[in-house]
């Protein structure tokens, strides 16, 4: 099943059901193109891994972690599927990473790895958008990833029978494809990083974890169109403005 949070004709927002073509809340069906889809939840928090795939740990010239590197953004980074997103201004590198994302469905603390999968509501796409600029310069990434709308996510959030354990993940750029792997690439599996996380931090339903990024990632230039398709959940899409600095 694909759960979507949509605004419908008359402007209500509905919590429902999507296939390719159509949403639906209980009886009530709507041609998906007559409705605007938000973003599949309203976390309180996104947390996401850094260098979890080997390949990407090693395009960024740093080893993978003994355990999870974990950082965070914010709700205002949350972006809606299909939107044009408007990125800090006079930047030199802002970056791509598709990211399979987890989306929590219960509150929860301190969750045994064998019990972690029990508190996904299902899975979606995410798009950790990364300032390179101001990351690369400071240990404290919070001008690098927390930024406005550094998290477009969706369409849609994909439940768990949906999505194959090796699913594939492939980003492209104005059609062109700059990211292509799977998600049995991971060092750190959905549960390790549920248990891990909830060590530390309580986690709310609609809470995000986004599980890293493979090799691949690059500058993203105004006026692009990206895409990050994930089997088993569809096609996130977003075009990209970078305003000129005053």
């Amino acid at each position: 099943m694909h759960l979507v949070r949509f605004r419908d004709p008359s402007g209500t927002i509905r919590q429902g059901t999507a296939t390719d073509d159509t949403v639906a809340f209980g009886d009530q069906g709507y041609a998906r193109d007559s409705v605007d889809i938000l973003p599949p939840c309203e976390p309180t928090k996104i947390i996401c891994v850094g260098r979890n795939y080997a390949d990407h740990a090693a395009e960024r010239d740093a080893d993978v972690p003994d355990r999870p590197l974990l950082f965070l953004k914010p709700p205002n980074a949350v972006a809606a599927p299909a939107s044009t997103v408007t990125l800090p201004a006079g930047k030199e590198r802002i970056d791509w990473e598709a990211e399979f994302a987890v989306v929590i469905d219960e509150q929860c603390r301190n969750v045994a790895e064998d019990d972690a999968l029990d508190v996904v509501r299902g899975y979606t796409c995410l798009n950790d958008l990364s300032n390179r600029d101001d990351q690369d310069r400071e240990q404290n990434w919070v001008r690098g990833k927390a930024f406005d709308n550094a998290a477009p996510i969706g369409p849609v959030i994909a439940t768990p029978d949906e999505v194959p354990d090796d699913a594939s993940i492939e980003l492209r750029v104005n059609g062109e494809t700059k990211q292509d792997a799977a998600i049995d690439q991971f060092y750190f599996s959905v549960a390790e990083l549920i248990a891990e996380i909830t060590e530390y931090m309580t986690l709310e339903p609609g809470d995000v974890i986004s599980t890293g990024t493979p090799a691949g990632v690059g500058a993203l230039s105004d006026g692009d169109h990206v895409e990050v398709e994930i089997e088993g959940i569809g096609t996130l899409e977003h075009d990209v403005v970078i305003p000129d600095s005053d």
